[in-house]
């Protein structure tokens, strides 16, 4: 889990980027949003963004306000300028992640934030003494395959949906 202050400087970033690429964040689908600190950001900093966060967790839920939603078999009835999914799909086998992809295509209007630890992350990257391992250990080229269905990379973890009107310079994203 990351600190709250990590979460606000990511949200900053991702929602500059969106800014970057002209597109104003007024409605945002935070899934598994956990302690909430996407949403607390979005709502401390732009109040008239319209957050939706959600999550599996009856607890999170009830603790933070939350709807209670399983990505892998809700799907949002409207479309959201921003989803972000962070650190979410690792719990759920390769059928529920292929469908909360799906699920997550039809939820983003623009911009997806798409974090998840890899195979080589958890080789060379996480620290695994505070990063829960009991999770399904999947390729970014798995995540990668999935994700390019329905989106273009932009890199840092950003995905554009292949239906928004965002126009990226040839070098700005995996065309």
């Amino acid at each position: 889990m990351h600190s709250r202050h990590k979460i606000e400087t990511l949200a900053s970033a991702v929602h500059h980027f969106c800014k970057w690429w002209d597109i104003p964040v007024r409605s945002v689908l935070d899934v598994g949003a956990g302690v909430g600190y996407w949403s607390d950001w979005y709502r401390n900093n732009y109040s008239r963004t319209k957050v939706v966060s959600v999550d599996v967790s009856e607890h999170a839920c009830k603790k933070y306000g939350h709807e209670r939603r399983d990505i892998s078999s809700w799907t949002p009835t409207r479309t959201f300028d921003l989803v972000i999914c962070q650190s979410v799909l690792q719990y759920l086998d390769d059928q529920a992640a292929r469908s909360a992809i799906r699920n997550l295509a039809k939820a983003t209007k623009h911009v997806l934030f798409f974090e998840v630890p890899t195979k080589s992350d958890l080789r060379h990257n996480v620290d695994r003494e505070v990063t829960d391992l009991e999770i399904y250990s999947r390729t970014g080229a798995w995540y990668r395959q999935e994700l390019s269905r329905n989106f273009k990379q932009a890199g840092a973890g950003l995905w554009i949906s292949k239906t928004s009107t965002i126009v990226m310079y040839e070098l700005e994203g995996n065309n």
